[in-house]
């Protein structure tokens, strides 16, 4: 809601301030019309779309390489996962005024939170360190060495945050998210079956062999993601929501979550269109984002690779930012101490202290020669498939707190919906830990 409808309703006798928000929606929409609504997105948006990194570039696009349009069905499902969890995090938010990780140390044991807390740094940390090297990747693209590209965009993505009021923050994230209209060009330049599109989004198809699951369960851990929860939760404290303009939040986080999918969606038909009936329907596994977009130049020219390039470009630079964020908030929310990005550094110094040390040492690793990325990733994934199912009933539990949330907890149907996707997305991330750490040993329990 606008400062200047607030301010309005404020000084109006004639309105009352229990007056039905209705009253204060129509003004808003005649007002200011489309306007008003395209300012209220924000942390629901980008939340939603940093998931849509250099790692979650590459498993969508394996998705389509190695399956076609087989796995589009899975996005439907996801999509509807991360507007519920994103949902639950935001009304926590503007409701109690704390973060997730606040609210988790306030309300769970200390050895919980602090387990949670350097889980959540470890695997952070290293994920920062990938986004950077997407950075480096999507520049080489055009041209740009590494060893110019991640420290550049290190003091960038540093002068953002910490020369910026939170507003002018939100505003640049929102911006880069256009980058992820590279993969709806994209998608449209490889000319697929909009038919076999269109079945396969709402006809779910099952194999049940390694591949097809393992990349399963890699789109389910990649694209609902702990820092994602946490973030939009402490962004929407910082942002000063309300339950009195909460509905306004909500239209975020959802149109967020939807555009969010969509894009991942428009990658796997961009792949599923190209590479994989090059392959004669056997499919191929893509390494990285780079990969593909190098993958896709045969089919779809120069151009295409550019694209892709821009799309990662946007989306490593999105996900730059928001993970050293969401790791500060989680862990100065945790021991208690001040954060915000409109906080100076002498009133947060460990917030910014956090923030500046997780930049540094990104770089200076992503620089490093013949990085074992790929291998780094997978371990990093576990740790995030142990967290999550954590996260996620940890979500739950604060939801349905009525002391918590009074009258603002989930209802019956919420509930059953958000347990259903919680358990499964637990349990697939549990399977995919064992998979990994069986795999460690040598030992194969798919085909």
């Amino acid at each position: 809601m606008s400062d200047e409808i607030l301010n309005e309703r404020n000084a109006d006798p004639a309105v009352k301030h229990d007056e039905p928000d209705k009253i204060i929606e129509k003004k808003g929409k005649r007002r200011l019309g489309f306007l008003f609504y395209l300012s209220i997105l924000g942390p629901g948006l980008i939340a939603a779309n940093a998931g849509n990194d250099a790692g979650g570039i590459a498993t969508y696009s394996s998705m389509g390489s190695q399956f076609g349009f087989q796995m589009l069905w899975v996005m439907v499902v996801v999509g509807i996962g991360v507007g519920v969890v994103q949902e639950m995090c935001a009304r926590m938010g503007a409701n109690t005024g704390k973060g997730l990780s606040d609210l988790i140390r306030e309300n769970f044991s200390i050895r919980l939170t602090a387990f949670v807390m350097l889980a959540f740094l470890v695997a952070n940390g290293g994920v920062i360190v990938s986004e950077f090297i997407g950075i480096a990747a999507a520049l080489g693209i055009f041209g740009v060495p590494t060893w110019v590209g991640a420290p550049v965009a290190g003091v960038l993505v540093w002068l953002l945050i910490a020369r910026g009021s939170y507003e002018r923050v939100e505003k640049v994230f929102l911006v880069l998210t256009v980058a992820f209209f590279a993969y709806i060009i994209a998608a449209f330049m490889a000319k697929p079956d909009w038919g076999q599109v269109a079945i396969n989004t709402f006809v779910p198809t099952l194999q049940f062999n390694g591949a097809f699951l393992t990349t399963l369960i890699a789109a389910v851990g990649t694209t609902i993601s702990p820092y994602m929860q946490i973030y939009v939760q402490s962004a929407v404290v910082e942002r000063g929501v309300t339950m009195r303009d909460y509905k306004y939040q909500r239209l975020d986080v959802y149109v967020g979550s939807a555009f969010s999918i969509g894009i991942a969606y428009f990658i796997v038909v961009a792949t599923g269109a190209t590479i994989f009936p090059a392959t004669g329907g056997t499919g191929r596994e893509l390494a990285s984002a780079v990969d593909a977009a190098q993958a896709l130049t045969p089919f779809l020219g120069e151009f295409a690779k550019y694209i892709f390039g821009l799309g990662l470009l946007g989306a490593s630079f999105l996900a730059a930012g928001v993970l050293p964020l969401t790791t500060c908030y989680s862990v100065t929310e945790a021991l208690g101490l001040e954060n915000g990005v409109s906080k100076s550094f002498k009133e947060a110094p460990a917030f910014w202290g956090m923030f500046t040390g997780l930049i540094v040492i990104a770089v200076i690793i992503a620089m490093i020669p013949g990085l074992p990325v790929v291998d780094i990733l997978v371990v990093l994934y576990l740790v995030n498939g142990l967290i999550l199912p954590i996260i996620l009933f940890s979500i739950l539990k604060l939801i349905n707190d009525k002391q918590l949330m009074g009258k603002y907890t989930n209802n019956l149907v919420y509930n059953i919906l958000a347990y259903g996707l919680a358990g499964i997305v637990s349990f697939l991330s549990v399977a995919y830990v064992l998979i990994q750490v069986l795999g460690i040993f040598g030992l194969q329990i798919l085909s």
